[in-house]
């Protein structure tokens, strides 16, 4: 199947925003109700955690397949399964009355990964020294679906509760479904791929390990997980220390995720792309590893949210620019018949963080407090880029000789 016509291709992308815009936002939604409903329903931190375990567990599993399902099958059928796993899934939430069913309707998670699908049609359709850029208006639609989404929940589950929020959230997930089903192409790829690669099954696992032998795979990707685990933990926990540490409550924290969702537009709409244009990949991957070694270290020191609110500037660029560079990255080091399982392992990051974060970050928070998040990802980030750097001066040296 050819891919859409230029004509079309924008057009494509716009409504991917909006896609992507969406699912953020319905998301979130969820982020903003659930805790308090598994506080009502007698959670404590410890099981809480492992509630946030299992979605990460059905990421984890599900990221590489999704990824490889869209290179066979195109990625409408893709962002389909997605869209249609997040109906079942709001709707398993609306019914969830007791701690059982709480964790069942976490299995759908398995599907969902509309983002990843958008990042996978972006990145067929934009050209190598635009895709980050690209990427980056993707974040743009983060930040507004974490604002819209964020504010939506702690309102309509503070006025009509958290069953009614689920419910607007499933029928949102029916919107996008229709929307990818009336505008996404069945493919997107610029160039007809047809090749052993796109053939076989999904659950050829052999070819999604296989991507780690391309060049400078398995260096950015051994860096994505490193340096990206000890935020991932802190983001993991934010909920709970928002809840407990800041003692803020559903609405209060509506419009700290409002905030954040600000922060999120203005950094990936106004300053990714302008980043991107005048350095190059490497160098913003060291500038942001280096940053959060330093929000790190000022994260630890934090103790009111007016503080907080400050810290939360530089750390939501150093985290915007160093998830964007590594993916735009990694899907430069592969064909492009490979892009989507690419963004689906990377997509797994994340989700693997979710899966060990809850059980590292409740021992940290019950054993040392809120401070040992911060001291960690300022040592790991500083050792990530000391060696990163090193790395970097050796072959420029060797390159000169």
């Amino acid at each position: 199947m050819d891919p859409p016509p230029a004509a079309k291709v924008k057009k494509v992308l716009h409504v991917t925003y909006l896609i992507a815009t969406l699912d953020v936002t319905w998301l979130f939604l969820q982020f903003s109700i659930t805790p308090y409903l598994a506080r009502r329903l007698g959670f404590d931190t410890l099981w809480f955690g492992y509630l946030q375990t299992t979605v990460g567990v059905m990421q984890l599993l599900g990221g590489p397949v999704f990824g490889r399902f869209a290179d066979i099958f195109g990625a409408r059928a893709a962002l389909s399964l997605s869209c249609l796993a997040s109906v079942i899934y709001f709707l398993l939430l609306a019914a969830a009355d007791s701690a059982l069913l709480l964790f069942l309707h976490k299995l759908p998670a398995v599907f969902m990964h509309a983002l990843p699908g958008s990042q996978m049609v972006v990145t067929d359709l934009s050209e190598n020294n635009k895709r980050a850029d690209a990427l980056a208006k993707l974040g743009l639609c983060f930040g507004i679906g974490m604002i819209t989404g964020s504010s939506l929940g702690g309102t309509l589950s503070t006025r009509f509760g958290e069953k009614f929020a689920a419910y607007v959230a499933s029928g949102g997930s029916v919107i996008n479904l229709l929307l990818v089903l009336k505008f996404i192409p069945k493919h997107t790829k610029r160039h007809n791929t047809k090749n052993n690669n796109n053939t076989g099954s999904v659950f050829n696992f052999g070819e999604i390990v296989r991507l780690m032998k391309f060049p400078g795979v398995a260096k950015t990707f051994t860096v994505k997980i490193i340096s990206g685990l000890p935020s991932g933990v802190f983001q993991v926990m934010f909920s709970i220390i928002v809840m407990n540490f800041f003692q803020l409550q559903a609405e209060q924290n509506g419009y700290l995720m409002a905030y954040l969702g600000v922060l999120q537009m203005v950094i990936q709409g106004a300053v990714i792309g302008r980043l991107t244009t005048r350095y190059s990949e490497n160098a913003l991957l060291l500038f942001s590893i280096g940053l959060n070694s330093l929000v790190g270290l000022a994260q630890a020191l934090t103790t009111n949210m007016l503080q907080f609110c400050f810290v939360v500037i530089p750390m939501m660029l150093s985290l915007s620019i160093f998830n964007v560079i590594t993916d735009s990255m990694l899907t430069k080091s592969v064909p492009a018949s490979d892009t989507g399982t690419m963004l689906g392992l990377c997509a797994s990051v994340m989700s693997l963080v979710r899966t060990i974060g809850p059980t590292i970050g409740g021992f940290l928070y019950e054993t040392f407090g809120v401070a040992s998040f911060g001291y960690i990802q300022f040592a790991v980030s500083a050792t990530t880029f000391t060696l990163l750097f090193m790395s970097s001066t050796r072959r420029n040296t060797a390159h000169d000789r």
